[in-house]
């Protein structure tokens, strides 16, 4: 992971332990006045007074703790304020009065700004729940093994709080081998997750029935049209999705229909190849834009190789200068990394490469046959 994600994640768990730690804040707030009210008493100078700082300590526990630690901290900032100025009052009374008006008012701001603070964190928390849930019905988590193959990899959305996006994958075990897709939805976040719905709810079901790739493909089509039809109905947008499904049984060649996506990436021995051969066709929910049908390639998948798929964020990604990620160069680069570590390896290049500046889903999945 590159620098920049350790030190934000190394803050995020330190944040984490401290908002953790029973009555922590409180007692932050509680040191903190010691030494000021120490300073308060030993300064002799009437014209310089600490007093009026303490006020603002709850802010601390408004920020990191829990609303009862909120309340107590003004309390017992409000005490030590009435003890010091009884033992030490200003020398006029209305001072006074302004120093306890404010200490009151501030007190109740943060008691209300530690309250808005927690219900926004409860509703953060429930929308990421959500949206976790909605990830496991959407994207199997990795790895996945069917009977013929390993898919192992990564799956970064752009919209990291959201944790679903417009990148899809699956693998499915059939009568006919093992059918795998992966697909990029048009858009990203939450708008595109119902297209990615419809494609995938279809490719699960007719990749186990169909017996040719061509009609898996055609069905995925149908089901983009149908989403597009009510998407325009109920004032969506209508989508169109990319897609590339492999077909993998027990020969050495392996089946290959691409719907607009990249080509995928052979490595084998060091080599580092393209495939399929063919022209990707055009993405589902524009086939009658098209008057060629869509086409089958077949390509060598020796055992022993490994499959990369992945998504245009991966080939798209710039660097400060605006210069794409250089994919096929890097590969040939990691000629002896193992194979289960390229996706990650690649996700974690393209931070570096990027600087952090994630703009699209990242999707990156390696391929192995079973042994």
């Amino acid at each position: 992971m590159d620098a920049l994600s350790t030190t934000r994640g190394g803050r995020e768990k330190a944040r984490g332990r401290f908002q953790h730690m029973p009555g922590a804040a409180l007692m932050s707030v509680v040191a903190l006045t010691i030494p000021l009210v120490l300073l308060e008493l030993a300064i002799n100078d009437s014209t310089v007074r600490l007093i009026p700082l303490m006020i603002i300590l709850p802010a601390l526990t408004a920020a990191i703790g829990t609303l009862r630690e909120t309340v107590y901290a003004v309390v017992w900032v409000i005490l030590v304020v009435t003890a010091v100025l009884a033992y030490r009052p200003f020398p006029s009374l209305g001072d006074q009065v302004i120093v306890m008006v404010l200490a009151f008012v501030l007190g109740m701001l943060c008691v209300l700004t530690c309250h808005t603070r927690i219900r926004r964190e409860e509703e953060s928390r429930r929308m990421r729940s959500g949206a976790a849930a909605l990830q496991r019905q959407m994207l199997r988590p990795l790895p996945v093994l069917t009977d013929r193959v390993i898919v192992d990899g990564v799956c970064s959305p752009v919209e990291e709080d959201l944790l679903v996006g417009g990148d899809i994958y699956e693998a499915v075990a059939s009568p006919y081998g093992t059918r795998l897709l992966i697909g990029d939805v048009q858009g990203k976040g939450l708008p595109a997750v119902a297209a990615a719905f419809a494609v995938l709810g279809a490719f699960r079901e007719t990749a186990q029935r169909e017996p040719t790739l061509t009609a898996v493909a055609d069905a995925l089509e149908t089901a983009v049209g149908l989403h597009n039809a009510f998407a325009a109905q109920t004032g969506g947008l209508e989508r169109f999705v990319t897609a590339l499904i492999l077909g993998v049984d027990g020969s050495e060649a392996t089946q290959a229909l691409s719907c607009g996506h990249l080509p995928l990436y052979l490595l084998d021995g060091g080599a580092v190849t393209k495939a399929p051969p063919g022209e990707p066709g055009v993405p589902l929910g524009l086939a009658e834009l098209s008057a060629e049908p869509r086409t089958v390639d077949w390509f060598a998948f020796p055992p022993g190789a490994t499959l990369l798929l992945c998504s245009d964020g991966v080939t798209e990604a710039r660097d400060s200068a605006g210069g794409f990620y250089p994919l096929e160069e890097q590969l040939r680069a990691w000629a002896d990394v193992s194979p289960w570590d390229v996706a990650h390896d690649l996700a974690d290049d393209l931070r570096r490469y990027t600087g952090g500046n994630q703009r699209d889903d990242i999707t990156a999945l390696v391929v192995r046959r079973v042994t």
